[in-house]
């Protein structure tokens, strides 16, 4: 199975690398993900509501131009910029880390809330989480209020993690999505499940494929 992810936002070479070898990590047995910038029309990153309308455009255009030979192509963002939010006729299905994650948590009947950089990335999510038809199960969205160089800065997200999660596990969340499909979370400290939407989402991918 062979899925191209294209980054939400304009990324440097490093950033790129270090993506791609994430993928490489937890792609499970007989998935292969070539991951692609999306491109200098893209921001430099997501930090209110017009750089997120911007990123949608520039992650719609790169998806749609992917060409042949992918079995499933995916944003590269928790905010699913240009998933549909059902069924599309599309030739080449698009699917989005939060649909797949969400929708499993929600699957099992999980209560679960999320962690985001900022407030804009929060209110998106947000109403991603409301266009799948899932607010009944979403306990809340806390914002950890960090800079963006925290995203490659995996001790800093997780420094930051802790009295977020226990917020939300006192809202009634099970398990708490993390809010960034990048981020390397340390797993066993929190009083809910935090869940990496990208390791879960690729599993669902693999264990869903129709032959």
């Amino acid at each position: 199975m062979r899925a191209l992810a294209v980054t939400p936002i304009h990324l440097p070479p490093e950033e790129i690398a270090r993506r791609q070898a994430r993928y490489d990590r937890l792609a499970p047995d007989g998935l292969t993900i070539e991951l692609r910038d999306v491109g200098p029309g893209a921001p430099g990153s997501l930090d209110d509501e017009e750089s997120i309308r911007v990123s949608e455009r520039e992650v719609a255009a790169a998806l749609a131009a992917a060409g042949e030979g992918w079995d499933v192509v995916f944003p590269d963002c928790v905010l699913d910029p240009a998933v549909p939010d059902g069924p599309a006729d599309q030739r080449v299905p698009v699917n989005g880390l939060l649909r797949l994650s969400s929708m499993a948590l929600a699957a099992k009947n999980v209560r679960f809330g999320a962690v985001v950089r900022n407030e804009a990335i929060g209110a998106e999510l947000g109403r991603r989480l409301k266009a799948y038809g899932l607010d009944a199960y979403v306990a809340g969205i806390a914002v950890l209020e960090l800079p963006f160089d925290a995203v490659a800065e995996g001790e800093t997200w997780n420094a930051a993690l802790g009295a977020a999660v226990d917020a939300l596990a006192a809202q009634g969340a099970a398990a708490v999505i993390n809010g960034c499909s990048a981020v390397d979370v340390e797993e066993g400290r929190f009083k809910a499940q935090v869940v990496d939407p990208t390791a879960l989402a690729l599993e669902i991918l693999v264990a869903g494929r129709v032959s």
